[in-house]
């Protein structure tokens, strides 16, 4: 196995450990914020499911970066040192943002279960603050499959 490969799989394993990570971390926050929210306003349940799993597309990003550069081949005892360091890039690209967008973007969602329980009418706000840190990992998610496409 020649240093490339070695730097493509070390890329892909960080791109799916850290978005993963960062989902189950994010969704664990707003699923915490829920079961308290849960006490105050019960029938709000559908507008806490939806926000806590938001931070949950992160990890699938990072899935789907996986998929596209594994499946398409190029890793292979041929690739050149920078077919390897281009995959590691983009792996530390996707895996850190989407790792830290998950993190906030759970705050920023947890923040929203706890105001709509206390009574607020704010779930369409708290959905559009939500989108601001999912815009990284989806320019994230983009740069990895551009990236792909120029091996």
């Amino acid at each position: 196995m020649t240093t490339a490969v070695i730097l493509a799989y070390i890329g892909l394993a960080i791109m799916l450990i850290f978005s993963g990570v960062g989902s189950a971390i994010g969704v664990s926050k707003g699923g915490n914020a829920t079961v308290g929210a849960l006490k105050k306003k019960p029938d709000k349940f559908g507008s806490y499911l939806l926000l806590s799993a938001l931070p949950g597309t992160q990890g699938l990003y990072g899935f789907a970066g996986f998929f596209i550069i594994n499946s398409s081949g190029i890793i292979t005892s041929e690739m050149t040192m920078l077919q390897g360091v281009a995959i590691m890039a983009a792996g530390l690209t996707l895996g850190f943002v989407g790792f830290f967008s998950a993190l906030n973007q759970g705050e920023v969602t947890s923040n929203g279960i706890a105001g709509i329980g206390s009574g607020h009418d704010i779930f369409g706000k708290t959905m559009v603050l939500a989108v601001f840190p999912e815009l990284y990992a989806i320019i994230a998610f983009a740069a990895t499959f551009l990236i792909s496409m120029s091996l």
